[in-house]
């Protein structure tokens, strides 16, 4: 069996926001038609006015995708400031609504409003996703069941959404919440191959459930036209670097599951249910909770869990030249999440407006 190439492409949500109000502003499709001439398809409008997503190119390795991600960033910045307008990198906006923010005029996001209504309308969220390059379907299906196990580790990292219209929520992740009201989300079952997997999505296709693969929208899936495992679980992060880092720990984690499947070392495969046990305290508490260890069924403190997934993967970061960037997690830990420190602005000033400028600093420290 070749060796799969674990190509890395990493596509970020920003919020485009009016630099007087701190509010959410539809950028009307300004910064995707000037970008275009630029970045081509690698800049998109998302269902909502206010966002703007960025996608890399297909990179070889981490080095190639930090290379992408600081561009397109830089990109991003510079096309919004040319219509007078801020990028802003996270979860939720702290306290604009939903109510107030136009959809994008096109017919497949009316499709979409048409069919889940509220749900549609106020999915007004930011979400990260990276794509790992997976060759062989059989293996892309075999990944998917093992790497649901770690979703929360890496989701409990990204957590970057605690303000939902101008409440704190008491969540470090608000966002997963909003769009759990979405069909096919969340954590996905378990499939026995690839063909168990395509007849799946040809029964929801036949039974006028959804028109292609795309419309599920799980936390990791094996996406239905690239060959490669998606993750879709993290809240935006802030830092570039935070992006970055947790991309690394993805491609670890793949290339670590395909390293011990090929010594025929079967990873442990535990039920979505208790997976989804992780996710919600993940949600809740991001880093500072804990989270229960299945092999030795026990709660252990979220960081822990990080450090041994660290530790997990570490076999095979230095063979893709990954380590400076797997090792920023640690920094991570250290300085806490976006929510952490979103709620730290928020505690010292009581100003969620200060909160967003912290956020606009944040999202370009680096580039």
């Amino acid at each position: 069996m070749a060796m799969p190439t674990f190509t890395l492409g990493i596509e970020e949500e920003f919020q485009t926001i009016d630099p007087q109000t701190r509010e959410l502003r539809s950028h009307m499709s300004k910064i995707v038609e000037d970008g275009r001439i630029t970045l081509h398809e690698q800049v998109k409008a998302e269902m909502h006015e206010a966002v703007v997503e960025v996608g890399t190119v297909i990179c070889k390795n981490i080095d190639e995708a930090r290379a992408e991600v600081l561009h397109l960033r830089r990109q991003v910045v510079e096309l919004a400031d040319r219509v007078g307008l801020k990028i802003a990198a996270a979860g939720t906006h702290p306290f604009s609504r939903w109510q107030d923010q136009p959809i994008t005029p096109d017919a497949r996001y009316d499709k979409i409003v048409e069919e889940l209504q509220e749900a549609a309308r106020s999915n007004l969220v930011f979400g990260m996703h990276v794509h790992v390059g997976i060759e062989n379907r059989d293996i892309g299906v075999y990944m998917m069941n093992a790497l649901r196990y770690f979703l929360p580790h890496l989701f409990a990292l990204s957590t970057n959404s605690p303000f939902w219209e101008g409440r704190e929520t008491g969540y470090k992740s608000f966002r997963t919440k909003v769009f759990e009201r979405f069909p096919r989300t969340g954590i996905p079952g378990y499939f026995h191959s690839a063909s168990d997997y395509d007849e799946f999505i040809a029964l929801l296709i036949k039974t006028g459930c959804i028109d292609n693969g795309k419309k599920i929208w799980w936390d990791v899936r094996l996406h239905p036209f690239f060959d490669t495992i998606e993750y879709r679980i993290c809240d935006q992060m802030m830092r570039p670097d935070e992006t970055i880092a947790v991309a690394a720990v993805m491609q670890a984690l793949v290339a670590k599951i395909y390293k011990l499947k090929s010594q025929n070392l079967n990873f442990r495969i535990y039920r979505s249910a208790l997976i989804k046990e992780n996710k919600w305290r993940a949600a809740r508490y991001g880093l500072d909770g804990s989270m229960i260890d299945f092999g030795k069924q026990e709660e252990v403190p979220t960081r822990l869990l990080i450090l041994e997934l660290l530790d997990f993967i570490d076999d095979v970061v230095d063979e893709l030249g990954s380590r400076h960037e797997v090792e920023y997690v640690l920094k991570m830990l250290e300085m806490g999440t976006g929510a952490d420190r979103q709620l730290k602005v928020f505690r010292e000033t009581g100003d969620l407006s200060k909160v967003v400028d912290y956020i606009l600093s944040e999202t370009t420290h680096g580039l």
